[in-house]
């Protein structure tokens, strides 16, 4: 290496911790560097240790946080000019100034109370570097403007995140989450919904799992039960309270589990949907009917799922008997007509992060009207129109959701959407296209938890 002069104050960078410009006090007397940080939590597993903390890279300025992980090498003891010792996680970082680079080892700690938010210890200064201890910043200098641009987000390394999958059931979906998030060096932890509970208030809103505060994760993935929609999305909006990005959000799942709810979202957004009717009053049978047309109609409970209290009414009279017996049983339900040229198929979208990233076809089985995979239908890929592409993006977007399962039906008049479902199963889809689905769902998260650059403040 080229020989470098330091003076007792410099600029420098951390690219493996997502660190462009940070002002490091040099000091021969100390042997580990420090970086300042706070809500240093580890994670990971004891083979293969992992910490996330956070880093206010400028002085003064609170609101400026960057986010940071690294595999931790080391618990260390240090002592400090004062004589106080405190234990310190220690990590490996590249250190990069004046066009050169080298790994040096850094111990975390609070340094809030100290002008510079790094310290530079022996270890971290080579045989390559001189100290000229009486002159500061003899290398280029760099700026904090960096953190109120889009450099910061293009700075920012890929790292370990530390992820929690809401779900109840060790299925397939659950299981490809949490392979493909630790094939990617993610740690991804799976929380049941149902043991969640939660310190609401305005300081510090926390979440709590069995007996233990739940630590800050960089995103939650929701695969929320239809049984437990309301405690679930309660769970997922304290969530939503402490910043943790959520690939769904609470709203989003709420409204597209009502099947009356999410039919009125589409028809505000002008998505074309099969004709719907919706009666409280037992008198108006004939008139619900008469909305939606002539048999064969579909009669559908609002909180059916995978095609359960789902009925095909092939004609008046048998319409008016299925009504009248959910009526009698007090559950609510809506009246749709019957797309016949659909012919038993429809067409499942996935959506993620606003772009339809595979579709198959579903067919029901034999004599059956319903499509569904859980009923005996089979799946294989399918070549969607833009139109029916175009349909289920709006369709998703409609609810806010980062991902999302879109059902079409193909008619005379173009696509119709059946429903969009906000935990779709992964395991059909994956087989049946050949695709990385739940890759495409890392890949926007891990886009999604970069930092943004910050607002400047007026002088």
């Amino acid at each position: 290496m080229n020989e470098l002069t330091f003076g007792w104050e410099e600029w420098v960078s951390l690219p493996d911790l997502g660190l462009p410009a940070i002002k490091a006090k040099v000091d021969t007397g100390a042997r580990t560097s420090a970086l300042h940080a706070h809500d240093i939590e580890t994670f990971g597993s004891s083979a293969k240790p992992k910490v996330r903390f956070n880093v206010h890279p400028i002085p003064g300025r609170e609101d400026i946080s960057i986010t940071c992980s690294a595999p931790l090498i080391d618990r260390r003891e240090v002592t400090s000019s004062n004589g106080e010792s405190e234990q310190r996680l220690v990590i490996g970082s590249t250190l990069e100034v004046g066009g050169q680079s080298w790994p040096i080892e850094i111990t975390l700690t609070n340094r809030a109370t100290m002008n510079s938010r790094m310290l530079l210890g022996r270890q971290a200064l080579g045989d390559h570097i001189i100290i000229s201890a009486t002159e500061r910043r003899l290398q280029p200098d760099l700026s904090y403007d960096v953190y109120h641009t889009a450099k910061v987000r293009h700075a920012a390394p890929r790292r370990a995140l530390r992820i929690a999958v809401l779900s109840r059931e060790d299925n397939y979906s659950t299981r490809r989450l949490v392979e493909a998030g630790e094939e990617r060096g993610h740690t991804v932890e799976v929380i049941d919904t149902t043991r969640c509970y939660m310190a609401i208030n305005s300081l510090a809103p926390e979440v709590h799992y069995d007996g233990k505060r739940l630590p800050r994760y960089d995103a939650v993935i929701p695969r929320i039960g239809a049984s437990v929609t309301s405690y679930g999305t309660a769970v997922i909006r304290q969530f939503e309270t402490i910043g943790t990005y959520c690939v769904n959000g609470s709203a989003g799942i709420t409204a597209s589990r009502d099947k009356l709810h999410a039919h009125q979202i589409l028809a505000s957004k002008k998505i074309g949907m099969p004709t719907t009717a919706f009666a409280a009053s037992p008198k108006d049978t004939s008139n619900l009917m008469a909305l939606v047309g002539t048999a064969p109609l579909i009669v559908k409970l609002l909180e059916s799922t995978q095609g359960k209290g789902v009925v095909l009414a092939e004609t008046k009279k048998a319409a008016e008997s299925v009504i009248d017996a959910f009526r009698g049983l007090k559950a609510n339900f809506l009246v749709q007509n019957f797309v016949k040229e659909a012919a038993g198929e429809d067409i499942r979208c996935l959506v993620v992060a606003g772009k339809v990233v595979a579709a198959m076809k579903r067919t029901g089985a034999e004599g059956d009207f319903r499509s569904n995979l859980h009923r005996g239908g089979s799946a294989k890929v399918v070549r969607i129109s833009k139109e029916e592409r175009d349909t289920a993006v709006r369709a998703a977007r409609a609810f806010g959701l980062g991902k999302a399962g879109v059902d079409l039906l193909r008619s005379e008049t173009g696509p119709k959407v059946l429903e969009v479902n906000s935990s779709p199963g992964f395991e059909g889809i994956e087989k049946a296209t050949g695709k990385d689905i739940v890759g495409k769902v890392y890949d926007e998260i891990e886009a999604r938890v970069k930092p943004q650059p910050s607002r400047r403040r007026k002088s």
